[in-house]
């Protein structure tokens, strides 16, 4: 599903118990110095990540002053984060000029602890190539270093190396758990929301969803500000020549917090002229 870019007012572009992705929960909050912005969600750890301006930061409590050191847009500096308890009680304080701030969540059913991810402590990968037309570097803020510290929320930004170029490719899914015929898991159940962001900002791109290896699928034309969801299917994305892309991932897991891809069939022999991405696939355990 592709959610096109509009102005959300603050409100959840997905709310909880989504009827596509129900274990995502995603919301973009826009505010100017001073202002202020409470949220509280029952059934859903959360990750606050500014993706440009600074905010303070108060969980139940707890404060994480000026986290986010981003200017302009999203290549402009480093993620930061900040992880929020299920049913933790939030207050986002905008300390700079303005802020846009992403909020992402995933389902779970315990309560932990709150903590930040400051710049130094971010888990970075990058893997492809230009040859191969799959440059990227991926910035996990919550990732595999946190595994004993939260649930089953993973977020991460992706960004392209270079300007066009193919990302999530091989094509892969992650939309049941199941394993193979001697217990091995093969696949976990993920639910995943995306939005991209493009550089210069009237770039666009292509998100392919096909839900059968080899027959036809959807494709949509997605733009600076758009969301994905993804509940079923391989899915690859691609952006123009000339424009660089970037997407904020959300991913939240029905079973366990690692994820375990499952490459399609017809393209699986792409995962052995990829350089590095094992290693890509290994950070999201």
């Amino acid at each position: 599903m592709h959610i096109p870019p509009h102005d959300n007012r603050n409100k959840p572009i997905v709310d909880v118990d989504h009827d596509l992705v129900p274990l995502n929960y995603f919301n973009i909050v826009k505010l100017k110095k001073g202002e202020v912005f409470d949220y509280q969600v029952a059934g859903y750890e959360t990750c606050i990540v500014p993706a440009t301006g600074s905010v303070d930061v108060d969980v139940d409590g707890a404060s994480y002053p000026r986290l986010g050191n981003r200017g302009v847009d999203v290549w402009d500096g480093e993620p930061e984060g900040v992880y929020v308890p299920v049913g933790a009680r939030v207050r986002i304080t905008c300390v700079s000029d303005t802020t846009e701030t992403f909020i992402a969540g995933a389902k779970y059913d315990k309560v932990l602890e709150p903590f930040d991810v400051r710049e130094a402590e971010l888990d970075v990968i990058q893997y492809g190539s230009d040859d191969t037309k799959t440059h990227r570097k991926i910035k996990h803020i919550l990732g595999t270093k946190y595994a004993d510290k939260v649930g089953r929320l993973l977020v991460s930004e992706l960004f392209t190396v270079g300007a066009g170029g193919w990302s999530g490719f091989p094509s892969h899914k992650h939309d049941t758990d199941r394993t193979d015929d001697a217990g091995e898991i093969i696949e976990t159940r993920h639910d995943e929301t995306y939005n991209f962001r493009f550089r210069p900002n009237y770039g666009s791109g292509v998100q392919m969803l096909q839900r059968v290896d080899n027959e036809v699928g959807e494709a949509y034309h997605i733009m600076d500000g758009s969301t994905i969801l993804l509940d079923s299917g391989y899915h690859p994305c691609a952006a123009l020549p000339g424009y660089e892309m970037y997407y904020f991932t959300i991913l939240g897991g029905l079973s366990q917090r690692s994820l375990k891809q499952y490459f399609q069939p017809t393209h699986a022999e792409q995962i052995h002229t990829i350089p590095g991405i094992l290693d890509m696939v290994a950070k999201f355990k």
